[in-house]
């Protein structure tokens, strides 16, 4: 059921920048004539993400996600449910985009210890995601899972992606040994037409999949069946999340950045830069949101990392994403951010109705240290820690920036998706880059599928061979 628009309003997310200004931060920090100089810059970045949004051959299809999968949805709740009262276990096999969106999402509307709660708590299967290779992680999983009462959501658009096909190779090799017909236990995530797994799917007599669109790259993917499925099997309301990105999308149609959250973000982010600011912290006020920083770290880093403009004009941007979580980081990384080097701006994300309070009893009457905490919440002391924090980093001259929550739920955790997406997307488009593309990334799989002996790389192979570590250097 579609809210109201009083309950979205009600649930809107909000930027406050105030601590990001010389109003607070004296010369340390931007004054408005400054932020105003990037206007024009943030409103063209605008009109290019605008005009472009759903373009395939561009991969802006993602920026349709919310509109566009209402058929999709009915058929993910469906299958969704199939495997809810079919499985105990269920394990996203994938990596990058493919992982980590669905870990996050886990992570923010699931319980803290979903796995280690009974089953009819949980009300429905035990949730995995294997986005590594390490050999004792897949061992591992393996001890804690019966193969054989287990779905398995395997995503690759390419169905090439090694680390994932590796994973499959050994999962399907014990399906089989088991006894087990590998397509009932299996679901593809991948390109509608072509590609390995659709190869696969036809050899094992149809497997359950679903289509990974063509203008969506993996860390734009979480709005899409590659999120969506994981999100529906643990009982996440698919349908709000999808409803708060395209809340998000309609406050982000206004071209002036002082109008438009992620506009504005892009535009803090981009002054930033160009101040030297090349540390980029996310810091959560909130264990549910602990991963979105991950999440974003892929997003913010393989986007903008470029070392060539659209016109190819050398370059080398970029901002490299740091993760912390408060209040834990307090005691540790917190030190560094007030009275390190001037190289960072902090984002905080904040929470302002927590789902639990969890009052503090009074005790220890005698320790004054102790005893004022007695009649407070869990709720109240985390958030006077992170308004503490960012009160500690204006007056240290950092700057910082909160983006609040109203609370943690699927519609909420939509816009903040949504507000990031669009927020790199415009960042890229003031650097003039090409934000979705990832040659880096590419570099290192070729590098690794010579390393293996694959068809094809064999003078990359010779050329690896002659690189090895000179011993004259290694102690």
């Amino acid at each position: 059921m579609k809210m109201t628009d009083e309950q979205r309003k009600a649930l809107r997310i909000r930027v406050d920048y105030t601590n990001m200004t010389d109003k607070y931060l004296g010369n340390k920090g931007f004054s408005r004539e400054k932020l105003t100089s990037y206007g024009a810059l943030a409103q063209k970045a605008h009109a290019y993400v605008s005009e472009n949004r759903g373009r395939d051959e561009l991969f802006m299809g993602w920026t349709e996600l919310p509109y566009n999968q209402t058929e999709i949805v009915k058929d993910i709740l469906s299958t969704a449910k199939e495997v809810r009262a079919k499985f105990e276990n269920f394990v996203v096999l994938g990596i990058g985009g493919s992982a980590l969106g669905p870990t996050m999402a886990f992570n923010a509307l699931c319980h803290l210890h979903y796995n280690d709660l009974p089953a009819e708590k949980r009300g429905g299967p035990r949730f995995f995601v294997e986005d590594n290779v390490d050999p004792v992680r897949m061992k591992e999983l393996l001890d804690v899972i019966d193969i054989t009462k287990t779905c398995f959501n395997v995503i690759s658009k390419s169905g090439a992606t090694s680390e994932t096909m590796a994973q499959y190779l050994i999962v399907s090799d014990l399906l089989k040994k088991a006894g087990c017909d590998v397509k009932d236990h299996v679901i593809f995530t991948t390109d509608g037409k072509k590609g390995n797994l659709v190869k696969i799917s036809a050899e094992l007599g149809g497997v359950k999949s679903y289509v990974l669109p063509d203008g969506v790259g993996g860390r734009f993917s979480e709005l899409c069946p590659v999120g969506l499925l994981p999100a529906a099997v643990l009982g996440i309301d698919i349908e709000a999340l999808l409803e708060g990105a395209a809340f998000m999308d309609e406050l982000s149609k206004c071209s002036d950045y002082t109008k438009n959250p992620a506009l504005l973000c892009a535009a803090l982010q981009y002054a930033c830069m160009q101040d030297g600011k090349n540390i980029g912290v996310m810091m959560p006020y909130s264990d549910n949101l602990r991963y979105v920083s991950d999440w974003y770290a892929q997003l913010w880093a393989e986007s903008l990392g470029k070392n060539v403009t659209l016109d190819g004009k050398p370059c080398n941007v970029g901002q490299t994403p740091v993760k912390a979580l408060g209040v834990t980081d307090q005691h540790s990384q917190v030190q560094l951010y007030t009275e390190g080097p001037y190289d960072k701006v902090v984002t905080f994300l904040s929470v302002g109705s927590y789902k639990e309070k969890t009052l503090i009893p009074h005790g220890c009457e005698n320790i004054p240290d102790v005893s004022f905490l007695g009649g407070h919440t869990m709720e109240e002391l985390i958030q006077a820690e992170n308004k503490a924090t960012a009160y500690a980093l204006t007056k240290a001259g950092r700057l910082n920036y909160t983006i609040t929550l109203p609370e943690v739920n699927a519609f909420t955790l939509g816009q903040l998706l949504y507000l990031f997406e669009l927020q790199t997307a415009y960042a890229g488009a003031m650097f003039n880059i090409d934000t979705f593309n990832q040659p880096g990334v590419e570099a290192g799989k070729k590098a690794t599928f010579a390393l293996l002996g694959k068809p094809g790389y064999a003078e990359q192979k010779k050329e690896l061979d002659k690189a090895d570590s000179d011993p004259a250097y290694i102690v």
